[in-house]
């Protein structure tokens, strides 16, 4: 028996599946019909213990006259409690696909019965114009409010992209829609859409009782760069890689890797052990000075600046390690579709390994003294609350997830590469506040230390890159996931004509992270938002100010980035007095 044939077994007895395609062994694809579809991904993601990586609508007219929706699940089990984790051997990725006719494209949302495709469906309708019946928000989400009518960006037929558009008339554009509770006292205090903790916009508002958040809303897309569409029937697999490790500042890497192998692995090409070793030293290493720069920050955000510079300092050291395996600070243009374009020498290992001691050593000491900072530990302690519950309902990755104590993480549920040589653990912690979040990250300091290390030390002879020899299939498509320091990064690829990409799916960890978020808001204090925000360590292509709204007297008051910082520092100088 098969890898995924239990579970889709189970699915069987309840469901007609009209077709089964396997990718590579650990994915497989079932086609059902269209008003099957929420039973269906229901039926494997609580029933069957899956998590909704990704969706992926798809115009596959030109192929056979249809739409197609691909909701892919990782399933690994609901753990909620560890009994609940699927057996490592049964573990696998499960895609629900369903036509879409053309003349009527609709389908019943699966978000009724899976809240954690909210997203997902709001954003087909956006780009597709598929429309999910019975979506609780139907609400633009990555077009603007004023985007024309019918027209759809990523149809095959949706414009001459070589031409630009006329101007916009602002004049007479539309006000953002956003959620609003309704009820006395409640405060509306928006915060964007140009962020608190990175320098990319996002437009917040948080509706508060006095000082204390009840609810929140936000926008994003801000800075939608159209790249899948750049991608199609244009780039080879080589230069997708430099487009795809372009999504990100920060985890640019894990992007190429995440692309290029949902590639290698639609053609079943094995790249060698050496390259293998070396993708998970640059993994790590992105992970390594991911973190630092998050802990430092969420340091900052509060106050403690001593610890942030510090902890900055140790980072120029994981900067330097990227160097040494590179050939520069940022792992950008390394990664081609075969393995890797750069080899290490000996004396540069050996350099490497020095500064993972270091690295190792400076962290734990500056840490035991953040660890000794009462005021740092209160401030982060019981702080942007993530009920697990609600965590189970919206598929959040990273150290968002493994905070609230689920031991998810792609290099264990479906390792990758040189992993399955090596010996590590997933750190967990079960307080869901921005306390677990950031032991979390410094827990996973020390496993990416010993991961490298490892590699290092068992890093396999030969070549680092080799040729791909077969032929690429149209229509052939898979996934390639790894885990980033931000949580599961998931590319979905499908192949073209002329060694082209037809479809390529990006979906960064932040995405799944953002539909939780609201909740994390909730009950906290506006001094706290700040660092909610940055305890998500989001990535995304920041709030400049914020807008504070009293529904009683309809009056509203515009801070400025420096006040809100200022009062998430010190707690003082309240934004809302003297409205």
């Amino acid at each position: 028996m098969k890898k995924g044939d239990n579970l889709i077994n189970k699915v069987k007895e309840k469901i007609t599946i009209h077709e089964i395609y396997r990718q590579p062994e650990d994915q497989i694809t079932i086609t059902v019909d269209r008003n099957d579809l929420p039973e269906t991904v229901r039926i494997l993601y609580y029933d069957l213990g899956g998590w909704l990586s990704s969706m992926i609508p798809n115009d596959e007219r030109e192929i056979n006259g249809n739409f197609a929706l691909y909701y892919v699940l990782s399933m690994e089990g609901g753990k909620m409690t560890p009994e609940d984790e699927l057996p490592q051997d049964e573990k696998c990725w499960i895609t629900v696909k369903t036509f879409i006719p053309a003349n009527d494209p609709t389908f019943p949302s699966v978000t009724l019965k899976v809240p954690a495709a909210v997203w997902y469906e709001r954003e087909a309708y956006d780009m597709f114009g598929l429309t999910a019946i019975g979506l609780p928000d139907p609400r633009r989400l990555v077009v603007s409010d004023d985007w024309p009518e019918g027209l759809f960006p990523l149809r095959k037929d949706a414009m001459d992209y070589r031409h630009r558009p006329d101007p916009v008339d602002h004049k007479d554009e539309p006000e953002a829609k956003f959620l609003k509770p309704e009820g006395a006292g409640v405060l509306d205090v928006p915060l964007g859409p140009l962020h608190i903790t990175s320098d990319e916009p996002g437009h917040f508002r948080l509706y508060c009782d006095g000082d204390t958040i009840i609810d929140a809303d936000y926008r994003l897309f801000y800075q939608h760069r159209g790249m899948e569409k750049l991608a199609e029937n244009r780039m080879n697999y080589d230069q997708m890689g430099y487009l795809a490790e372009r999504v990100c500042g920060i985890c640019g890497y894990a992007h190429a890797i995440g692309c290029i192998e949902a590639a290698e692995k639609a053609i079943g090409l094995e790249i060698p052990l050496r390259a293998q070793a070396m993708r998970v030293i640059c993994l790590e290493i992105e992970r390594l000075h991911s973190h630092l720069l998050n802990i430092g920050l969420a340091c900052e955000v509060t106050g403690n600046v001593n610890a942030f510079m510090h902890i900055f300092r140790i980072r120029e050291f994981s900067m330097e390690l990227a160097q040494l395996v590179t050939g520069g600070r940022k792992t950008y243009g390394n990664v081609v579709m075969g393995g890797l374009r750069r080899d290490m020498t000996g004396t540069e290992i050996k350099k490497s390994l020095e500064l993972l001691e270091i690295i190792e050593v400076q962290t734990k000491e500056v840490w035991d003294a953040v660890m000794d900072d009462k005021n740092q530990v209160e401030r982060w302690k019981g702080v942007g609350l993530l009920d697990k519950q609600v965590a189970r309902d919206f598929s959040p990755v990273g150290p968002n997830i493994r905070g609230c104590g689920f031991k998810r993480d792609s290099r264990y549920d479906h390792p990758y590469d040189f992993l399955t040589q090596l010996d590590f653990e997933i750190p967990t912690e079960d307080g869901c506040d921005v306390f677990a979040r950031e032991t979390v990250r410094y827990r996973e300091l020390l496993e990416s230390v010993s991961i490298i290390r490892q590699c290092f030390e068992m890093m396999p002879g030969g070549l680092t890159v080799i040729k791909p020899q077969t032929m690429i299939k149209p229509g052939a498509y898979a996934i390639g996931n790894d885990e980033a320091p931000r949580g599961e990064n998931i590319h979905w690829i499908m192949h073209g004509n002329a060694q082209k990409v037809f479809r390529w799916r990006c979906r960064a960890a932040t995405y799944n992270n953002w539909t939780s978020l609201r909740y994390q808001f909730r009950g906290n204090t506006i001094a706290d938002a700040a660092l909610i925000v940055c305890s998500l360590d989001p990535c995304y292509s920041c709030t400049e100010r914020v807008t504070v709204v009293d529904i009683k007297s309809k009056k509203t008051k515009i801070l400025n980035y420096q006040d809100l910082k200022r009062y998430s520092q010190s707690s003082k100088n309240h934004p809302l007095k003297n409205m």
